[in-house]
């Protein structure tokens, strides 16, 4: 009986098992939603949902059915595919409870009646990463009529547009935005995104791009830069398009824009004009570039110096950059020409800006500067009122000399006049509150710069296939000229009593750079798999600064030099570089390693002091990089860069610098190089059904023999002297490491996304002879949602918290930790009577920390309501309110080596704005959208 038992129940759960594993099948008929036409031939796929593996795959028979056979308990995915039909996609799960799945009729809807309510769109293959490019199809996405392409991109995963138009793209600034590959008025991304049409897109491009030298070799030189690059579709090429808007409002702001292009075979023409004070500057000033400034030393990537604007001297030239600080006036405008003739073999790019800003603003800084025996709290007052005129022109020449053989030649000029007036009021108290100084100072400065740079690149390609050469020339030449007053009245309040000391001089500025850059690079292929490139260069740079301060002497006039505060400077280099990259690919592989090294001759003279400093350095800059492509929608990447800073100038040369009087720089001729090694890695995957992507990065950096500052501080003055100086048995750190994944929710068709990012670095600085270590973090979390119905609705939300940390290993003074939220939201509504009704926020908190005792909050609101006219609703009326809730205060918090900062500035606040805006474009294939 109890065997009986025994063999009952191990049937019973035999057949169990063999139910619960008895293969599925699922069937079907696809049909033609508007004719009901049966579909024969149809491709029919089951795919897992997991990963989106192929599992089974079938056609349709002449009737239209189908059917498969064979498939196991899971989840899946039903792609059902036929030639100019839209694909269908269905998510389905099969388990114990269902043996057949029945999909019924399979309605498939033709390419010219697409519904978007019949097909999810994430099925499209809306991104590829092809190496280091990913590349996004504008088909994927929703392009509504007259939108612009910053409209597109908002959609893209792991693309970020911030009110302003600026791009951020895998956690880092968009640097450039090309059209066909082309500059487009070169030094402004938004003169592409704010007007070009979305609907004359093919395909838009991200990656990084390299120089010219290393694009033709394909080895990679460490020159990076964040890039777009939009494509057009070919019927788009031929007619032209625009926009004009005119716009006021209350408190008399306005603003004006013009962007006319035309488009014929080859050829493009565009001219644009910017007008306004409400901030809408459209202004990318990219006077930045190599040897174009005025004032301090900047390094090169071979390990010279030379001259430029980027310093933190007060009487450096307005750069005419606006931030949101203070009230612009802004009027700009500019002149873009292509083309390509000849068979494609030459080809002209050029571009001419002029225009002129000028910003007027108060700033309040309270800062707290932390020394081992207590603290000194500084307060400041400043209003500015800056402006600045700039042209600029520039041209590149590419000409195909044989099959073999190209020159690209590039050229640009340079003529910026700009004024300074800041006037300070400021003053110093101990961490008893009692004063230690006060100071009233003006500074009125004048610049003209004048700035020229040509390039020559000759590339040629021999009959082996990789080995190449290639010859690389560049001469740049700037001159600035600069003259101004500095008026300043201090008072010290000493143990002794009051002190008082007044300042009243005229300061000239002259400063030139000439730098000459060759490089030469020959490239061999040593098998199949492994390239080298052997590099040459030679460099020769001199400078001069001469810098004199006049006192005012008993007739009024400005004719007593200040020896103390004067210099006149000569630099002489030469830098000798070679070097050798070895570059693997394989499959899916690509690996490259190698280094360069330079030798660098100075010749310093101090004309003033009668003095010679000879210096010679040998720098190294090792380099190695390993990428490995899983699939046409997934990579890895780690590299490594080494590179030696030298000091700069104005930190080795004897220069004092007393525009601030209570803040004296020094120079040190004792500096030495310091070493920086660089670790980079980068992961990026997507998957196309699921519309799922993954995209991560991270850095991590050291520097040894770091070139520190030594601060000395008269604690009963407030008073304080900085030089540079080398540590030897430290390293400063940083590190970052960015995440973000998402995917499309498919049951309500919505975008959402998770982003974690977190930054930090570790420096040291000397505070009063003693050695201080500040440590500093920041920790961000953020969830991205959005969602775009056609003609209904869109928005999109990102909003999470954040976490900083400041550490000073002198006292607790200088530790400011605290939380904060940062969040941006905007939508569009589709209103009847042809309205819409658009809105943006952003909110802003930060909170308390050991420093600042109060929290600061603020939300920025701005809305518009539009109305449009005409058959192709190209005009437009438009309301627009910014700032609804007047509480666009400026503010910002910083904290390095120890000091912490609160500032406070003019900014603009609430207006009303009425615009009309005219859309107009004859292209070629009309003004219908892509689907």
């Amino acid at each position: 009986m109890k065997r009986l038992l025994l063999s009952v129940c191990f049937l019973i759960f035999i057949s169990a098992n063999v139910k619960a594993q008895t293969p599925h099948i699922i069937k079907g008929r696809t049909i033609d939603t508007t004719s009901t036409t049966l579909l024969a031939g149809t491709s029919i796929a089951v795919l897992n949902a997991k990963d989106s593996t192929l599992v089974k795959f079938t056609r349709a028979a002449e009737n239209g059915a189908f059917e498969i056979n064979g498939i196991k308990n899971g989840k899946y995915i039903l792609l059902v595919s036929y030639p100019k039909y839209a694909d269908f996609v269905d998510h389905f799960t099969l388990d114990s409870t269902t043996q057949v799945k029945d999909f019924g009729k399979v309605n498939l809807t033709g390419m010219a009646k697409i519904l978007a309510d019949v097909i999810v769109k994430g099925n499209r293959n809306a991104i590829k990463i092809k190496g280091d490019t990913t590349e996004f199809d504008p088909k994927a996405f929703n392009i509504e009529p007259n939108s612009k392409v910053e409209d597109l991109i908002k959609q893209f995963p792991g693309i970020q547009v911030d009110k302003d138009g600026k791009i951020t793209a895998q956690g880092k600034a968009v640097q450039k935005v090309l059209v066909d590959g082309e500059e487009f008025f070169g030094d402004d991304p938004t003169l592409v995104t704010k007007n070009l049409r979305a609907d004359m897109v093919e395909s838009v491009q991200l990656y990084d791009k390299a120089s010219d030298q290393a694009s033709f070799t394909g080895i990679d030189d460490g020159e990076k830069t964040k890039t777009l690059n939009v494509k057009l579709k070919e019927d788009k090429k031929n007619g032209y398009f625009g926009k004009a808007q005119g716009g006021y409002g209350t408190d008399d702001y306005y603003n004006g824009q013009f962007m006319f292009n035309k488009f014929w075979g080859k050829k493009k023409f565009s001219a644009y004009g910017i007008l306004g004070n409400n901030g809408t500057v459209g202004l990318g000033w990219d006077d930045r570039d190599k040897y174009g400034g005025s004032g301090n030393m900047t390094m090169t990537d071979d390990g010279g110096m030379y001259f430029s604007n980027s310093g933190s001297d007060d009487f450096d030239s307005y750069d005419g950059q606006y931030n949101g600080q203070g009230i612009p006036v802004a009027r700009t405008g500019g002149l873009h020409f292509d083309s390509k003739w000849n068979k494609d073999k030459e080809s002209l790019n050029t571009n001419y800006k002029i225009g002129s800003i000028r910003v007027k603003g108060d700033r309040n800084t309270i800062s707290q500067n932390n020394l081992s025996s207590g603290v000194i709290n500084n307060v400041s007052d400043q209003y500015n009122d800056n402006d600045m005129f700039r042209q600029k022109l520039d041209a590149t020449y590419e000409v195909k000399l044989d099959s073999t053989l190209t020159l690209k030649v590039n050229v640009d000029g340079t003529l910026k006049n700009s004024n300074t007036f800041n006037d300070y009021t400021t003053s110093s108290k101990d961490g008893r509150d009692s004063l230690l100084n006060t100071t009233k100072r003006t500074l009125i400065n004048k610049v003209d710069e004048q700035m020229f740079n040509a390039n020559a690149l000759l590339s040629k390609r021999f009959q082996k296939k990789g080995r190449t050469l290639s010859l690389n020339l560049n001469q740049a030449i700037t001159k600035s000229n600069s003259d101004g007053y500095l008026n300043s009245e201090n008072s010290f309040y000493e143990t002794t009593g009051r002190r008082d000391s007044l300042i009243n001089q005229y300061k000239v500025n002259d400063i030139t750079n000439n730098a000459f850059k060759s490089n030469l690079a020959y490239t061999e292929p040593l098998t199949k798999t492994m390239t080298v490139i052997v590099n040459y260069g030679l460099s020769l740079m001199n400078g001069k600064s001469d810098r004199k301060s006049f006192n005012k002497s008993a007739n009024g006039n400005y004719d007593i030099l200040d020896r103390e505060f004067s210099n006149d400077y000569e630099l002489d280099q030469v830098i000798n570089q070679g070097g050798a990259i070895f570059n693997y690919k394989k499959g899916k592989t690509v690996i490259n390693f190698g280094s360069k090294f330079s030798g660098v001759n100075f010749k310093q003279t101090d004309l003033y002091n009668n003095k010679t400093y000879d210096r010679k350095f040998v720098n190294y800059m090792p380099q190695a990089s390993y990428q490995y492509r899983f699939s046409q929608q997934k990579s890895f990447r780690i590299s490594y860069n080494g590179n030696t800073n030298q000091p700069s100038l104005d930190q080795v040369q004897p220069i004092r610098v007393n525009t601030d009087p209570l803040n004296i720089s020094l120079g040190n001729p004792d500096l030495r190089p310091s070493f920086r090694s660089n670790f980079n890695a980068n992961y990026n995957s997507y998957k196309v059904l699921t519309n799922q992507s993954i995209w991560l990065s991270g850095s991590y950096s050291f520097t040894a023999n770091p070139i520190v500052s030594d601060v000395i501080t008269d604690a009963s003055t407030g008073r304080s002297s900085y030089k540079s100086v080398n540590i030897n048995d430290r390293m400063a750190k940083s590190f970052s490491v960015y995440a973000q994944s998402s995917r499309k929710i498919n049951v309500i068709d919505l975008n959402a996304g998770l982003n974690l990012s977190t930054n930090g670095n570790s420096s040291y600085n000397y505070i009063n002879n003693e050695l201080n270590n500040t440590k500093n973090y920041s920790y961000n979390l953020g969830i991205d949602l959005n969602k775009y119905v056609e003609k209904k609705y869109s928005f999109y939300i990102n909003s999470g918290p954040t976490y900083n940390v400041s550490r000073a290993s002198i006292g607790n003074f200088g530790n400011s930790d605290g939380w904060g939220w940062n969040g941006y939201a905007s939508g569009n509504v589709q209103l009847p009577g042809k309205f819409s009704l658009s809105t943006d926020a952003q909110y802003e908190f930060r909170g308390k920390t050991q420093t600042f005792n109060e929290t600061f909050e603020r939300l920025l609101w701005n809305t518009s309501l539009t109305k449009k006219f005409l058959k192709s609703d190209n005009l437009k009326l438009m309301l627009t309110v910014n700032d609804i809730l007047n509480q666009n205060v400026g503010f910002d918090r910083t904290a390095y080596n120890g000091n912490i900062t609160q500032s406070s500035y003019t900014t603009i606040m609430r207006y009303f704005m009425f615009s009309v805006i005219w859309d107009f474009n004859k292209m070629g294939g009309g003004l219908k959208t892509s689907k």
